[in-house]
């Protein structure tokens, strides 16, 4: 096999345009295809959070972090806007509070960068968080905003641009074989590797294999408002105590289970629906809300009025907003692996699945796509990648 390869990557997602990175890095040819017009799939219905927060302390935040460091090359090189604001946990109650602290009292030694913030501090570097009832927040610097909808169009401009990768829009890939891909309309394209990063979709071509996979799809519900009035900006991605239940990292804290406990005592519906809120804001001052979590045999055609409510309501006892007018309501599906960060596949000689990443498919893709390669790499002694600025991955924190 030659040392450069043809590369084909179905889904032009953040998934897909991430391992064309990878490869076209490392000076193969590649080759794109997604079966809409534009990707208008999970990857540009999301928060726009880069949030190495939500991965487990360990090799998955190690990883999220790695993928951050690619996040800012992306900004120096193809000019796309990535704003590093960290993130702030706020807590509203003596159990958030305990979970809070005591995670931040293991970070260090677990390799996570966060801290503690008193309420007066947090009230002066960040006037967004509502006064009432605050007893102070969880503030990493590690986390990353970016605009999903136009990130993702910029970075398939520049991956055209600077390696010349031709994109395939509105193809849709009917038949991945060994070697070969074809088209819906009966086109066909040969290469040396071929990687599926279909999304919620990618089990159409692999039914045995996605089948197997135990993936679930996903549905969130999501708001957001206009731009906020005079350039006013959060500063920061906010979180809360309700997010504490839904990653991982926080599963190390034992006063975590009489948190839970509350919530599902006091506001069942949370829980009924996957619900934890959180708000970011993009680089036009449009601040993003959400978001909810159902599954499979629970997903609907239909969004549910009661998830936004529920969703503003506890925003409202968390952040200030000078204009809280909702203009933008949505919800995407996404695909989820159980317990794997990303499900990976091998159906066929050099044809790779790549799929599942959940919620974190923004904070991990970067990184995933360089572990893949860099394993492919080692098989075939390949080169090391054309492009890299430094050996810090990492960028600066």
């Amino acid at each position: 096999m030659s040392s450069v390869l043809r590369v084909g990557v179905v889904g032009a997602g953040i998934v897909g345009l991430a391992h064309a990175w990878s490869a076209a890095r490392r000076g193969h040819r590649v080759t794109v295809f997604d079966r809409s017009p534009r990707a208008i799939g999970a990857s540009i219905r999301n928060f726009g959070m880069v949030w190495p927060m939500g991965q487990p302390p360990g090799e998955p935040y190690r990883l999220a972090i790695r993928s951050r460091g690619r996040w800012l090359a992306v900004a120096r090189e193809a000019g796309v806007w990535v704003d590093r604001c960290g993130s702030l946990h706020l807590a509203y109650h003596p159990d958030e509070r305990a979970v809070m602290i005591e995670f931040a009292s293991a970070a260090a030694g677990l390799g996570v960068d966060c801290r503690w913030v008193e309420r007066a501090a947090v009230l002066c570097r960040w006037p967004v968080a509502n006064p009432q009832g605050l007893l102070g927040a969880l503030h990493s610097p590690t986390e990353c905003a970016v605009n999903p909808p136009s990130a993702i169009a910029a970075i398939a401009r520049w991956l055209e641009g600077r390696f010349d990768i031709p994109f395939h829009f509105a193809t849709r890939i009917a038949q991945a074989d060994a070697n070969t891909l074809r088209s819906a309309d009966g086109r066909q394209w040969e290469f040396d590797r071929i990687i599926v990063c279909g999304g919620a979709d990618a089990g159409e071509l692999f039914p045995d294999a996605w089948k197997r996979s135990g993936i679930k799809l996903c549905k969130l519900q999501m708001l957001g408002t206009e731009p906020q009035p005079d350039g006013w900006r959060i500063g920061t991605h906010i979180a809360g105590g309700l997010t504490l239940r839904h990653y991982r990292s926080f599963e190390i804290c034992p006063s975590l289970a009489a948190l839970k406990a509350r919530v599902a005592s006091e506001t069942p519906e949370l829980d009924r629906f996957g619900i934890h809120v959180m708000a970011s804001q993009d680089d036009q001052g449009r601040v993003i809300l959400g978001d909810s979590h159902e599954y499979d045999d629970e997903i609907e055609p239909f969004d549910k009025g009661e998830i936004d409510d529920a969703i503003l309501r506890e925003l409202r006892t968390m952040i200030r907003l000078p204009d809280w007018s909702i203009t933008r309501r949505w919800h995407g599906i996404y695909a989820k692996h159980p317990t794997l960060p990303i499900f990976r596949d091998e159906p066929l000689a050099e044809v790779h699945l790549r799929t599942g990443t959940g919620g974190s498919g923004m904070t991990l893709a970067f990184g995933l796509a360089e572990e893949d390669w860099e394993t492919w790499s080692r098989s075939r002694d390949d080169v090391a990648p054309i492009d890299d600025p430094s050996p810090d991955e990492e960028g600066d924190l």
